[in-house]
């Protein structure tokens, strides 16, 4: 479904990506894990047509999304949660979700998916006239997610779902990409929290100084001595 082949990646004349390939089949959750500044979210922005490849290509299903405008790769069937959440503060929760769902496609399906997210996430229904300014940590990460969804995305891609929320909310999270996945959507998902995220991968890559230096399942690489040494403190 997307193949990543061979791409650099610069911000200016600081290369952060080198030579990076790797691939998500369709149906799939894929991590991509790694510390802080290894290039995580450098890789969801350059799939996301913020960036551009130096070197390099990035098909979807035959597309080459390198050569697609940022603002249209959405049609193509990608949608990006990015870290922070980057919700728009003074709109209400409804407000925030019906920005993801500006495509012909996605708004012909509107209410339907409203319905959808407010079945994965209860809370939302209940906060849905609530500026999104004001709702907890956790429920912002909720409408950043369900905002996600109402593009009716093929593939939806997390960067660090879990960054800044209690242990009990990332538990939430990652039983929610789950849900979202056995529900239809592929995933690809970047973490620093390697244990839980590659848990409930098929298939996962170790990103390190903007090198992919592992690959394997998810428990090939929970198993492997370096990836518990480095991320697991084992």
């Amino acid at each position: 479904m997307l193949r990543v082949e061979n791409i650099d990646v610069f911000y200016g004349d600081l290369q952060i990506l080198w030579d990076v390939s790797f691939e998500v089949n369709e149906g799939e959750i894929v991590a991509l894990v790694g510390s802080n500044g290894s290039g995580k979210s450098t890789t969801l922005k350059t799939i996301s047509g913020l960036l551009s490849p130096a070197n390099g290509s990035i098909l979807f299903q035959d597309q080459r999304l390198h050569m697609i405008p940022a603002n249209k790769i959405i049609e193509h069937g990608v949608a990006h949660v990015p870290e922070g959440r980057r919700l728009f503060p003074e709109m209400t929760v409804r407000e925030n979700l019906i920005m993801g769902s500006l495509t012909p496609k996605a708004k012909a399906k509107r209410n339907e998916t409203m319905e959808w997210v407010f079945g994965l996430f209860p809370r939302l229904r209940e906060r849905e006239k609530q500026m999104a300014g004001t709702l907890s940590g956790g429920e912002q990460q909720m409408v950043a997610v369900g905002r996600g969804l109402m593009a009716l995305p093929k593939l939806i891609m997390f960067d660090e779902p879990s960054l800044g929320l209690a242990p009990i909310l990332v538990a939430d999270i990652f039983r929610i990409i789950k849900r979202i996945n056995k529900e239809g959507v592929t995933v690809f998902v970047t973490e620093q929290n390697t244990k839980q995220s590659l848990e409930i991968s098929d298939r996962g890559y170790v990103l390190e100084n903007g090198r992919v230096v592992l690959s394997g399942t998810g428990q090939e690489l929970l198993d492997n001595e370096h990836v518990k040494q480095a991320y697991l403190g084992i």
